[in-house]
């Protein structure tokens, strides 16, 4: 049976505004409802390698060996900081709730995925996150495992498209303001920035 703290627990985490949660409120401001859903998804995408690892152990190797951590952080940062440089070059070129092709969807999804694998604190995250909800007298604790991971993935996708829902529905009082379009873009690319240099300076 899953508990109510996974539950409360999962929700406060999911609430709080990170990585992917900017991703998906910069997505529905500046490319629509349907990038916003996009970005959800792939955000929420990218979370399924670090519960495999977690579930198969394989992330109590990013905690105990500095090298793979280092390595892997920092492909995260260079990319955060990619992501940031792309939306202030963009200044002023994106138009609020454009239309989105397939082909420019599967980028924001592929985006998203890359920016929370591209995480190495994920994972050492739900090592010691999904283990606290595993009842001790479970006959597979992997079965529960993978049943609490497919709830907290589930509940993160609803988050992030409410989240990016109501960015896109607030971008309609914003058609009309060029400048402050372009002020908005530059905040999210420096957010982009300051979360890099946050996960640069984080240590094992």
């Amino acid at each position: 049976m899953i508990s109510t703290e996974f539950f409360i627990t999962s929700l406060v985490v999911i609430l709080i505004p990170g990585t992917g949660v900017i991703y998906t409120i910069s997505n529905g401001l500046f490319a629509g409802w349907q990038a916003s859903i996009a970005a959800a998804f792939g955000c929420t995408a990218g979370i399924i390698p670090h519960l495999i690892a977690s579930i198969l152990g394989l992330s109590a190797i990013l905690h105990t060996s500095a090298l793979a951590f280092q390595c892997v952080k920092y492909a995260g940062v260079t990319y955060l900081f990619y992501l940031s440089w792309t939306m202030w070059r963009e200044t002023g070129a994106l138009k609020l709730g454009s239309d989105q092709s397939p082909k420019g969807l599967w980028q924001i999804i592929r985006r998203g995925f890359l920016i929370n694998i591209l995480n190495p604190k994920l994972s050492i995250f739900f090592l010691a996150f999904l283990p606290l909800f595993v009842s001790a007298d479970s006959a597979s604790p992997t079965s529960q495992m993978v049943i609490l991971s497919i709830i907290f993935m589930v509940m993160t996708f609803i988050i992030f498209v409410l989240y990016g829902l109501s960015a896109n529905r607030a971008s309609r009082y914003l058609l009309h303001s060029p400048r402050y379009i372009a002020r908005l873009q530059r905040s999210f690319a420096a957010i982009f920035a300051i979360l890099g240099a946050k996960l640069a300076m984080t240590e094992q």
